[in-house]
């Protein structure tokens, strides 16, 4: 790794004239909001930015909403700039197809919060501690000097009420950070709402019966309890992809196990598993031994076979 202040990356990015901004594959909204909350603050300053994402994946609904969606371009269309940042990416291959346009630029710049970050850029600002790489965008924004408009907020408000689960989990920092951009302007009752409290009605009926067939292993971790749901891909289908993901934040909720996990098939055979612990699992050990990362009570990884295959991949890690 090498570590980064917000002071240095900061200098790095107003010393550029092009900055390119590239999220993780599955776009969550930290990773977006981060990076347009980050492209619109340079591009107030006469910087040419650009931001994008790998994948095949839409962005999700809410996403759509957010001030400064006009600095996207398909992945393929992103441009070499002078400096290449990544945004809440713990591994670059969580950069997809744009690893290799990030590893090639001639500066390259890490922003991201997750613990089990090996650092993969020329300058790694990564911070555990922080609840949401927003957060730390936010830093840099004012290293910067550049002025927190309410679209910049409401970006990185985005990122900073999901990655929080709408503050269930946040640290006392985060409300600092949550008050400066409420104060700035952001909507947060709009925002919370659309991006927490709004599915299509088949996410209902999804939810449903994905629940019905949810597994509770009160064995596992020496009796502290697995409780897992499996979403297949038929049940994928036509919805978007993060629709999904909210299945880990109900699922969690059954007090008779510690540790939740929540096998989503994002095509026929392939799988994102997401994973969260509620008192003292470390998550990231076992996240890692499937090639995943993340943090101590939030990890994923992805897996490949059938669903039984993956579930026993995971039983079998947890045994270890």
């Amino acid at each position: 790794m090498n570590p980064a202040s917000r002071d240095s990356v900061a200098a790095t990015l107003n010393g550029a004239d092009s900055v390119s901004i590239i999220s993780h594959v599955r776009p969550d909204a930290d990773t977006i909001g981060s990076a347009l909350g980050l492209g619109l603050a340079l591009s107030g300053l006469g910087k040419r930015v650009h931001c994008a994402f790998s994948g095949s994946e839409a962005l999700p609904g809410p996403l759509r909403r957010l001030p400064g969606v006009d600095l996207l371009v398909d992945a393929e269309r992103l441009p070499a700039s002078e400096v290449m940042v990544a945004v809440d990416a713990a591994t670059a291959g969580r950069l997809g197809d744009l690893e290799s346009v990030f590893t090639a630029g001639t500066t390259t710049v890490c922003i991201d919060h997750h613990i089990s970050n090996p650092g993969f850029a020329d300058h790694d600002l990564v911070d555990p501690d922080s609840d949401c790489t927003a957060a730390i965008v936010l830093d840099v924004i004012d290293a910067l000097d550049a002025e927190l408009t309410p679209d910049i907020a409401t970006c990185l408000y985005a990122g900073l009420v999901t990655d929080t689960g709408s503050f269930k989990w946040a640290r006392p920092a985060s409300f600092g950070v949550a008050a400066r951009l409420l104060e700035a302007g952001v909507d947060g009752a709009r925002w919370s709402r659309l991006l927490l409290d709004s599915h299509p009605y088949s996410w209902l009926q999804m939810v449903s019966a994905v629940l019905a067939d949810s597994v509770l292993d009160a064995e596992v971790l020496d009796g502290r309890g697995l409780v897992y749901a499996i979403v297949d891909a038929d049940q994928m289908s036509g919805m978007n992809w993060d629709e999904s993901e909210s299945v880990i934040d109900i699922v969690r909720t059954a007090r008779e196990a510690e540790v939740a996990a929540v096998f989503k098939e994002v095509r026929p055979g392939d799988w994102a598993v997401s994973l969260r612990s509620k008192t003292d699992v470390d998550l990231v050990p076992i996240a890692q031994s499937l090639g995943g990362g993340g943090h101590v009570r939030a990890a994923g990884y992805s897996d490949t076979g059938d669903a039984a295959g993956v579930v026993e991949h995971l039983l079998a890690a947890l045994r270890a």
